[in-house]
């Protein structure tokens, strides 16, 4: 008989593709858990994994077992969390991933009101980009993740949090003024400095800047020759307020982000672009109304 805790090491394996890791992962022994793959092999007189010295890959087969196994426990968490939500709102375990450019600046005003209001709630964080959270929550590795919307996934479900205007920041000794208003058009695309491919708002700071010359795609470049592929936001606001460039950031980041009066922000003409924020969830959870009053409190704070 095929076991859940089998299928739940084997998706650790695949996704870490490496036994030790995936024993940690799981927070069992190496053996314990290789002898469960096995057994499991036995059980469906299958090869799912091929063993190398210090590497594992898995067998067509084995993909196709991982693939099919995460949808196995995704059902199950849904059933338990279906027992839970039955009982009280945010009670137990929830695991929440947040895209880079909110966690830092969303969490912390989220976290002490979600505590104050529902101690029982385990809250688990995971920060990566759009792509991981979506693979993630369809898996069932995560409840519920908060990124920038839409999201065009037919087995995914969202609900709309707020909208977050973007802002253009420059170096302080910049001539305008920041009761200027700006359009696309005065951005200066040669000293445009964005996040590294893979993170979302870089690709919106791209779309919006499409009626302009076209932006670099590694960073940017200042007049010494100096590339930057930045992988947070704070970086990007070091290197404005250097002086060896300008950016987009979001209002919900602009406070926390201009660290030392060397930077400031100039609003665009309406209609201000910005991004969609909002929680992203399987159709098939039971676990709605946690969603629900966990977005509420997310309105809630940043008010």
């Amino acid at each position: 008989m095929v076991t859940l805790r089998q299928l739940k090491y084997l998706s650790a394996l695949a996704r870490h593709g490496h036994f030790g890791r995936a024993a940690e992962d799981c927070a069992v022994t190496q053996p314990a858990l290789s002898m469960q793959i096995r057994d499991l092999e036995k059980t469906l007189g299958l090869a799912l994994v091929e063993r190398r010295p210090g590497d594992v890959t898995l067998t067509e087969a084995g993909a196709e077992i991982v693939r099919r196994g995460d949808e196995v426990l995704a059902k199950s968490r849904d059933l338990m969390d279906f027992a839970r939500q039955r009982a009280r709102p945010l009670a137990g375990r929830l695991t929440l991933g947040v895209i880079p450019s909110l966690a830092p600046y969303v969490l912390p005003k989220i976290l002490p009101r979600l505590q104050g209001r529902f101690p029982e709630l385990r809250l688990e964080l995971r920060e990566t980009q759009t792509r991981q959270l979506l693979d993630e929550v369809k898996s069932g590795a995560l409840d519920v993740a908060m990124l920038a919307l839409p999201i065009h996934e037919a087995d995914l479900a969202t609900m709309h949090l707020f909208n977050d205007e973007f802002l253009l920041a420059v170096p302080l000794d910049d001539a305008r003024s920041e009761n200027e208003r700006v359009v696309a058009h005065d951005i200066d695309q040669s000293r445009l400095i964005l996040l590294e491919d893979g993170h979302c708002l870089r690709d919106q700071a791209l779309a919006f800047c499409a009626t302009v010359p076209r932006a670099r795609t590694n960073g940017a470049t200042n007049g010494g020759g100096m590339t930057f592929g930045a992988s947070s936001l704070a970086t990007v606001m070091q290197m404005v307020a250097n002086g060896y460039g300008i950016t987009l950031i979001p209002q919900i980041a602009a406070d926390v982000e201009q660290r030392d009066g060397r930077v400031k922000f100039l609003r665009f003409e309406e209609p201000q672009p910005g991004r969609s924020i909002g929680l992203v969830y399987r159709r098939t959870s039971p676990r709605k109304q946690d969603f629900v009053a966990l977005g509420d409190v997310v309105k809630e704070s940043l008010i």
